[in-house]
Order: C-alpha cells, then structure tokens, then sequence
C-alpha cells in the first residue's frame, strides 16, 4: 500500500520551488496526514516514519533551489487537520491515506493552492475533480477492482464469489468494480454483505454467505476487520473458500 516516500516528498518540493524561490525562503514545510491514531494507525505510522526518513536523507544531501540552500521540515498530524496545515502555510502534503479523507482534503488543499500527493487513495474520484493540486501515484479502484476479478476467473478458476464491502469510499468503490467485472467475466455473486470500518464481529453476515456455498470471498475493506473475518471463516468451517480484496488487507497483521 506504500510507495516509495522519498519520491513522494521530492516530488512535492519540486512544486514548491517557484514560491520558494520567489520568497527568498530557506525551509520547505512537508505536511503529512494519516490514520496515526485507531485501529490503521499502523499504516498510517508507517507512511509517516517513511516520510520522515526521506526527509532526513533529503537533507543530508544539502540540496539548493532558487539558488538557496534548503531544509526539509516534516508536519506531521492525524486526519482531519488538513485546515491546520493550510494555516501554517506548508509547501505540499503527503497524504491522506484512506479516500474516505483524501477526497474532502483534495479540496481545502485545492483552495489554499498547496500540491498534494497520496501515495494509497485509489478512489477513482479523487483525481477526476479537475484540482491540478492533486496527485496520486499508483493504480485507482478501477484498475484494482478489475485486475483482482479477471484473477477471480482467469487464475483462481472461481465459480460463485460472495462479496462483503465496509461502506467505505475504498472498500465499497473496489467491490463495486470487483462485481461488475466479475459477472461480465462468467462469475455468480451469490451474496452481498456489509460491514463497517469498525466491526469486529462478522459472524451473522459470514453464516449467511456459508449458506449460499461461495467458493470464494471478496472483501472490500482494510486489515483491522480482514484479520478478524478470516479467524471467523475457520471457525465456521469456511477455511477452504478463498478469500481476496484489495491492497487495504496486504498486511502481515
């Protein structure tokens, strides 16, 4: 789910060089926002403690623009500060990290003239708002929901998949894709559930899809209630269905 962050925080400078220059400035103010608090604080920590790594190899290197020597700064916060990194005045942000929070960002950012990157947000309308603010830097849900459903038929040879998305911008946008590809390719989806980003307990909603016999589960949604959801599979004898989603739940938690 991450790229590399170094890129990310070059990138970002390389936008600010004109103002930089313009204003004589010698520090570069790199704001990051992610999850770092709750149950993905572990990816958005992860995100940030890169950030600030390519920051201080950034520095190390004393690098000139404008024809003055500069200082990467790291601002770092918790989703919704986005307003509080307009107020002081960064050069770019890094992030957000889910899409439920870097669409709504994208705009405030837009508005104070700041450059954004995300390097995890793959909802598909993040970039098609017109903001020549932001900036993603891998695959949307369109490519990813397609891709995981024609490795559904073509690989995985599935027959009947049963589908369960969190609600999120994220987990529901890359199951939508999923479905819609996955039935033009010849696949049954023989039942739909939801759940949210906070559950942890999937034992009614998975005892309905037992029922319907899949064999295959595609979960739209993040680590913290895949992991939850495959012990409840075994559990419930459902330990031979495979199961599959996007990159929220490629994680060794």
């Amino acid at each position: 789910m991450q790229v590399p962050t170094k890129t990310l925080v070059a990138t970002v400078a390389a936008f600010a060089a004109g103002s930089l220059a313009a204003q004589g400035m010698q520090v570069v103010k790199i704001g990051h926002v992610a999850p770092v608090s709750g149950a993905q604080a572990h990816y958005g920590k992860d995100n940030e403690n890169g950030a600030r790594m390519a920051i201080e190899e950034l520095n190390a290197q004393n690098l000139v623009i404008g024809g003055k020597k500069i200082r990467f700064e790291l601002i770092a916060e918790d989703d919704a500060a986005d307003q509080k990194l307009c107020d002081a005045k960064v050069h770019g942000v890094i992030g957000h990290l889910n899409s439920g929070t870097t669409i709504p960002a994208s705009r405030i950012y837009h508005d104070c003239g700041i450059p954004q990157i995300t390097p995890s947000a793959t909802n598909p309308k993040y970039s098609q708002q017109g903001y020549k603010t932001a900036f993603r830097l891998l695959a949307n849900d369109n490519a990813l929901g397609a891709g995981l459903a024609l490795h559904a038929a073509n690989n995985l040879k599935l027959k009947k998949v049963a589908i369960i998305d969190d609600r999120t911008a994220y987990g529901q946008g890359v199951a939508e894709v999923f479905k819609k590809t996955a039935q033009q390719r010849g696949i049954e989806i023989v039942s739909e559930q939801f759940t949210t980003d906070k559950a942890t307990d999937f034992m009614a909603i998975l005892t309905a899809i037992k029922a319907k016999s899949p064999d295959g589960v595609f979960f739209g949604g993040m680590d913290p209630q895949a992991g939850p959801m495959l012990r409840q599979m075994e559990q419930l004898g459902l330990g031979n269905v495979k199961v599959f989603g996007g990159d929220g739940i490629c994680t060794a938690k």
